[in-house]
């Protein structure tokens, strides 16, 4: 261990292996620690299911009826991919593909007045959907066709928008929008988990749409895909990679001290041994006083013997309960997933609400959703603090990722790592250069 490397990463996150892959293959010389005995830190999947409650201090441990124990993989943070956004991208681009099987997530739902709804993504959908009126859906089609045929590029399809000044209240106010369908497409859509963004220049808004409509035309059934196996498998295809390109991994590694010099960090003490390096990546469980609580996130896991009611029966979905239809702030998530994802025993559903935290009773907040998925074999609840770092790095070379937040899908993980990369080498992650691995996430069997 007593070497000299480009960079140190420590913690064995999505963000940090991410990184760490994306560092080795530009061929830079990385040394990769966790204190933990197994991969992920905060975004492990865990098994067996006995781990699971052991971790949560449920000591009698799983019933029988709950099948074999390491039939389950159950993520702690779940998260869903876009099937044509950033992380589908960069799997593609350092090729971490050929590690991983997808599934497409069968259906996407919104909740409005205490029932759910699929989300219509298309005109044919938007069309036959029971969410809106017959004039209303002529309005959200028009206003999807505008959105589609949108090109930043080109003033011609901006119909008297200007993308850098129009605020998207303004867009909806021009397509006459009602409450409802402002509702649902800002937040199932675009993805948005306040209103904050109604106010801001709606170039944003309109390409996050874009995101999803071209998602979902990928694969048809929903825009996400999930890994069999359980989100695990994400952060150890990274860490493959970064190992292929020469990186060392160490696991059950203690972390004693960051050695800093004149502010700048320069190595790694552990075990009485020191690594020395120009960077460091870390998440922020590594440095305490580098970091500052940004809220919390609360998330019960939920264990069913059925599908969600209302799913079409479905193994796999989300739900957003958008913040106006229960009085909140921020929105409520529900991702479902099964054994068909090999992630349960044969006949189980995991099932995982998650909201940012904004009273005192946290568990009260997550009710809404809770009632969606009765009953509810076995709960576990974890409330976890977000926290982000109080500096850029640039002065200390101390690079700290953020907490991974209540969203259902990694797009906000990726502009984290686009970040800390732009910081670390000066310059944009460019995905130009993928290009030449442009190949479908699935084989052609998968369909």
């Amino acid at each position: 261990m007593d070497e000299e490397y480009d960079v140190i990463v420590l913690g064995t996150g999505l963000t940090e292996c991410i990184l760490s892959g994306i560092m080795s293959v530009n061929g830079k010389k990385v040394l990769h620690m966790d204190r933990n005995p197994y991969y992920g830190g905060e975004s492990s999947s865990i098994t067996p299911l006995e781990e699971l409650y052991k971790r949560f201090q449920l000591l009698e441990g799983p019933p029988e009826s709950m099948g074999r124990g390491r039939d389950w993989n159950v993520d702690l943070i779940p998260k869903f991919l876009m099937a044509n956004g950033q992380l589908v991208k960069m799997l593609l681009y350092t090729e971490v593909t050929r590690y991983l099987d997808f599934k497409v997530v069968e259906g996407s739902f919104v909740y409005k007045g205490g029932k759910i709804y699929k989300v219509p993504s298309t005109e044919t959908e938007a069309l036959a959907s029971n969410l809106m009126g017959m004039f209303e859906k002529r309005r959200f089609r028009k206003f999807l066709v505008f959105v589609a045929n949108f090109d930043e590029n080109d003033p011609k399809t901006f119909e008297g928008v200007d993308p850098q000044t129009t605020s998207m209240r303004d867009v909806y106010r021009k397509f006459d929008l009602g409450q409802d369908v402002i509702d649902f497409t800002g937040h199932a859509l675009a993805l948005y988990r306040t209103d904050d963004y109604l106010d801001q220049p709606c170039l944003e808004t309109i390409n996050r749409i874009k995101l999803y409509s071209e998602s979902l035309a990928r694969y048809g059934k929903s825009p996400y895909l999930y890994p069999l196996y359980g989100l695990g498998e994400l952060p150890q295809g990274f860490a493959r990679l970064s190992a292929i390109y020469g990186g060392t991994y160490m696991l059950n590694k203690p972390v004693d001290e960051i050695i800093m010099e004149n502010g700048k960090v320069v190595g790694v003490k552990s075990e009485g041994e020191v690594a020395r390096c120009k960077q460091l990546i870390c998440d922020p469980s590594y440095i305490p006083d580098r970091v500052r609580k940004a809220g919390q996130v609360i998330r019960i896991i939920c264990i069913l013997s059925h599908p969600i009611k209302n799913t079409n029966d479905a193994n796999s979905c989300q739900i957003i309960i958008p913040q106006n239809q229960v009085n909140r702030k921020s929105d409520i998530y529900v991702c479902m997933i099964s054994y068909a994802h090999n992630v349960a025993a044969q006949g189980k559903y995991i099932a995982i609400a998650s909201t940012t935290v904004e009273t005192a009773e946290p568990e009260k907040e997550v009710e809404p959703a809770l009632e969606l998925l009765e009953p509810i074999d076995q709960k576990f609840v974890a409330i976890s603090d977000l926290y982000e770092p109080i500096d850029d790095g640039s002065e200390s070379q101390v690079f700290c990722s953020c907490s991974y937040d209540a969203t259902t899908h990694f797009e906000t993980t990726c502009n984290d790592i686009k970040d800390i990369y732009k910081r670390m080498a000066g310059s944009a992650f460019d995905f130009e250069n993928m290009k030449r691995k442009q190949n479908d996430v699935f084989g052609e069997a998968d369909q």
